[in-house]
């Protein structure tokens, strides 16, 4: 047997089934599966700067809905509170970099 010991998406075991596999899952209290989630997340966003590809993206959103979902807000909150942060601190469509900031005494 090779082991993963890592959170995976609910249909992989059937879907390892049906290549004549067998997978051996684990369900993981809520603690748990939240650290098992952030591995995962970091895991996607190392895949995802190898590769640039969009799919690693939406493997990332999944993720975040995850952890999301544990702390009791839905995807649709989560995009509510996205807006609201947006509208009050703006977005990343200027690619800006902040180098320094001043503290009006020149320094």
């Amino acid at each position: 047997m090779i082991y993963y010991h890592k959170a995976v998406r609910d249909r992989i075991p059937e879907i390892i089934e049906q290549e004549g596999k067998k997978a051996a899952v684990q369900i993981l209290e809520p603690a748990e599966f939240a650290a098992a989630l952030h591995r995962k997340l970091q895991e996607e966003v190392q895949e995802y700067l190898q590769s640039e590809a969009v799919e690693e993206l939406a493997n990332l959103l999944e993720g975040v809905y995850a952890l999301a979902g544990l702390q009791g807000t839905s995807p649709e909150a989560l995009e509510a509170l996205r807006l609201e942060k947006r509208a009050r601190r703006g977005g990343f469509e200027k690619r800006l970099l902040l180098v320094g900031v001043e503290d009006g005494r020149g320094q």
